[in-house]
């Protein structure tokens, strides 16, 4: 499968990214400048972690106008996925293309720590290498991972089972609505996750809970 890694200034997770996906894969992915207008034929894009912009106006609000993302719209429209991690999912939040926000933490302090998530929906490209109901551990590391949604939108990606990984076991870091970590938008193909699983994925990390994330996709 080939795949893209989108980097914007001030992203910190970019190397992360890009080596697990060449460990997991096989491949490493082209490398994708937001002011760029193009993008390669691939079969799945990825915008990962970090401060993109320092986090100016609101986290992902500035990337989320970026030229490339107009190019990123329309390939997920075609079906392609599409993965966001942390300000990933930021981004593709202010870019509409996944509902509701990210807001501050609860605490209105930055978390970084290992927490549990629940797969709430295994039946996605994204989570396919669960089980629904698995628990899984994953690192996270963000300020502004607070999932807020209105309660007609929450009830609807809760109905249609966008859902897909849920904090568990009393680890919810930061308030998020339902304790959610990750949701996909309606036709299933774009994923936003707070969590890092590209720092989870071999045993020198001190386990490989997030390597199926990966594996789905890439494999």
């Amino acid at each position: 499968m080939k795949s893209a890694v989108v980097v914007f200034p001030g992203l910190n997770r970019d190397r992360d990214m890009i080596a697990a996906i060449e460990k997991i894969g096989g491949t490493p992915p082209a490398i994708v400048w937001h002011k760029d207008a193009e993008l390669p034929d691939v079969d799945l894009i990825v915008i990962p972690g970090g401060f993109s912009y320092g986090d100016a106006l609101r986290p992902g609000a500035i990337a989320a106008r970026s030229p490339i993302m107009d190019v990123i719209r329309e390939r997920a429209e075609r079906g392609v996925k599409v993965l966001g991690v942390c300000n990933g999912f930021q981004i593709l939040t202010e870019a509409g293309m996944l509902p509701g926000v990210l807001m501050r933490n609860a605490s209105l302090r930055f978390v970084c720590r290992e927490i549990k998530l629940k797969v709430a929906n295994a039946n996605t490209a994204f989570s396919n290498r669960y089980a629904d109901g698995q628990i899984i551990r994953c690192p996270i590391a963000h300020h502004d991972g607070n999932y807020f949604a209105d309660a007609e939108t929450l009830q609807s990606i809760e109905d249609n089972g966008q859902v897909v990984f849920r904090y568990a076991e009393g680890t919810n870091p930061n308030g998020s609505l339902n304790d959610i970590a990750g949701i996909t938008n309606a036709a299933g193909n774009v994923l936003g996750l707070m969590p890092h699983p590209e720092n989870l994925i071999e045993p020198e990390h001190g386990g490989e809970d997030g390597r199926g994330i990966f594996a789905g996709l890439l494999t």
